[in-house]
């Protein structure tokens, strides 16, 4: 990773321009193409450096309802269940913690009885449970920047 990978990435983090050529502004800020900067993006997800570019959303803004939930599930069937988890579009995070229970995952959708019907069918589809359904009762929302310098 270079100076113009760690420029880029600071940029998309924070600053990712909404239009119609987002690529092409973050290019015209660090020097390069577009089609320059989508290469380099591409390569830091397929590295792991990113791991998703993709717009966040405020749920309870837009009406709909959100959760954490979290169930304990033997080490050995972690990824069948979490890629029956990975299904649902509702699903924007699956990941696996040490503790009990172990395997954790949030649900946005637009009601909360649909948050129960996906959450019934993972519990029935994976042969798991109880799931644990941990709503927020108050939303605090830190933002963090992650400012990239070199090494």
């Amino acid at each position: 990773m270079d100076s113009i990978d760690r420029e880029i990435l600071n940029i998309i983090q924070s600053d990712f321009p909404i239009s119609t050529e987002p690529y092409a502004e973050v290019g015209r800020r660090v020097g390069l193409s577009g089609n320059e900067v989508l290469i380099r993006v591409k390569k830091l997800l397929k590295e792991g450096v990113i791991r998703k570019v993709g717009p966040f959303f405020d749920a309870a803004k837009m009406g709909h309802k959100s959760t954490l939930c979290t169930v304990n599930i033997p080490i050995e069937k972690i990824t069948q269940i979490a890629d029956i988890i990975a299904l649902y579009p509702e699903i924007t995070h699956n990941y696996l913690r040490e503790g009990t229970p172990n395997l954790w995952f949030t649900v946005i959708a637009p009601t909360e009885e649909r948050i129960g019907e996906i959450l019934a069918r993972i519990s029935k589809d994976g042969g798991v449970g109880p799931i644990y359904n941990l709503p927020a009762k108050k939303m605090f929302k830190v933002k963090v920047d992650l400012k990239v310098v070199g090494a």
